[in-house]
Parts: C-alpha cells; structure tokens; sequence
C-alpha cells in the first residue's frame, strides 16, 4: 500500500504526517479521511485551485495532468513545476511526499 508523507503546514497539519492510500485515490481523499481539512472550494471538480500541493517525491509516478488542471494550475499561488491540484493527482504504487503551500488564493477559506 502506497504512503504520502505529508510535510508540516502550520494550520493543516502541524507535524507533518505519514498517510495510507489505496492506488486510484486522489492524495486530497487521502489527506481528508485522514482528519487534513485541505481546502477545496470547488467539492473536487478541478475548477479552483484550493487543494493545490507540491509533490516533492514521487512526482513522476503520478499520472500527467490534463489541460483543464494545467490551466488552474497557472492560477495556483505558489505554482512550482511539480505542483499538482490534490483533488486530481491519483496515486499509484510509489510513494509520495507532498506540501502544501501555506496560502492559497482564496480571500476567505471555504472549510467544510
């Protein structure tokens, strides 16, 4: 079973955590079920960019990303190479490490 290292965010998760997830499952279902309140405004239909990660390892392993989740990419804070929409990128048999960046674009957080 694939693991997601989840670095230290100051408001999500403190600590960092280490994290089980199935192959096919999104890292934003993964980090949810495990009790990280990542935003994601849009309920998962890759039309915000909330949920926007950093895949620091493992980034290869993941499936490429489609047109529609580039251009919201584009309007991510914080965007690097290996950035990623959470709700979007799946996970597959490798590990990941992830962070999520401590801001998003959002005026006002949208917390469910």
């Amino acid at each position: 079973m694939p693991k997601i290292v989840v670095l230290p965010h100051s408001e999500l998760c403190p600590d960092g955590a280490v994290l089980e997830a199935h192959e096919g499952e999104t890292i934003l279902d993964v980090a949810l079920r495990n009790g990280i309140d990542v935003e994601h405004a849009c309920e998962k239909s890759c039309a915000c960019t909330t949920c926007h990660c950093v895949v620091r390892e493992g980034f290869d392993s993941l499936e490429p990303s489609d047109e529609l989740e580039d251009d919201m990419l584009d309007k991510a804070w914080g965007l690097e190479p290996e950035s990623r929409l959470s709700c979007q990128a799946r996970v597959e048999q490798e590990d990941l490490v992830v962070e999520f960046p401590k801001y998003t674009v959002n005026l006002a957080s949208e917390r469910h």
